[in-house]
């Protein structure tokens, strides 16, 4: 792929941006140099019909030679949509891009977010394009799957904890996360504990200033509404757990 002229992006100097016919690949400076390798995986990806994991069959294991294994998400429909357009969308700022400048300023601001390693946009046709966000990849478990499987009370109470601190801190932070649920917090493997990552910025709007009252108290409903949709019977989330959650 072709070096391309920096189209504007508040992505700083860590990233380098490519071009090659309707394909416009972002990458981290640490794998630019493997941009046509990432790009071949990618197009297999999506060419290949084959479910991924996430919600919606979209995230893939992304492995290159002589590069950090990587976590690709292919940008997908939910609801009705999905049956209709499946992976294509419409607008002139692909939200993949928008997703990877969030998650760099995020990042620079000290929240707990997966680290963005790039993006790639195909254009389908006129103002139609299709997309993915690439971010390192974290070896552990979305937190849904995390109190699925550790029955240690102490463990659970700890990783709660934390992840409510981690988007306690986003919060402060400027973020709001238009799509919080228990699939887009991750609990990672940090040496002999455990780290919580937030995923998932497609649709995530930063501020100057900490968040208001009132959108904090919005992505805590919105999580506590994917944990009660999730486990409708508490078998796993129990009111100790949701009264952590519920925020303030």
């Amino acid at each position: 792929m072709k070096r391309a002229i920096e189209p504007g992006w508040q992505l700083g100097p860590d990233f380098r941006t490519f071009s090659s016919g309707r394909r416009v690949l972002v990458l981290h400076r640490d794998v630019a140099h493997l941009a046509d390798a990432i790009a071949k995986r990618l197009s297999e990806f999506a060419s290949a019909g084959a479910a991924g994991a996430g919600n919606r069959a979209g995230g893939f294991r992304l492995s290159v030679v002589a590069a950090p294994e990587m976590f690709a998400r292919r940008a997908k429909r939910g609801g009705l949509m999905r049956f209709l357009l499946t992976d294509l969308y419409f607008g002139f700022d692909p939200r993949p891009l928008r997703e990877l400048a969030v998650t760099v300023e995020a990042r620079r601001r000290g929240i707990a977010v997966a680290e963005p390693m790039g993006a790639m946009v195909e254009r389908a046709g006129f103002g139609v394009y299709r997309g993915f966000f690439l971010t390192r990849a974290i070896a552990g478990l979305t937190l849904w799957e995390f109190l699925q499987t550790d029955d240690d009370p102490i463990v659970r109470e700890l990783v709660l904890r934390q992840a409510r601190h981690a988007i306690d801190a986003m919060h402060e932070r400027g973020l709001f996360h238009a799509d919080l649920n228990l699939h887009n917090v991750m609990v990672e493997n940090a040496s002999e504990s455990f780290a919580v990552k937030l995923l998932d910025l497609d649709k995530a709007q930063l501020e100057t200033g900490a968040l208001s009252r009132v959108r904090r108290q919005s992505n805590y409903a919105r999580l506590i509404r994917s944990a009660r949709k999730l486990d409708p019977r508490g078998k796993f989330i129990d009111g100790a757990a949701l009264k952590i959650l519920s925020g303030p």
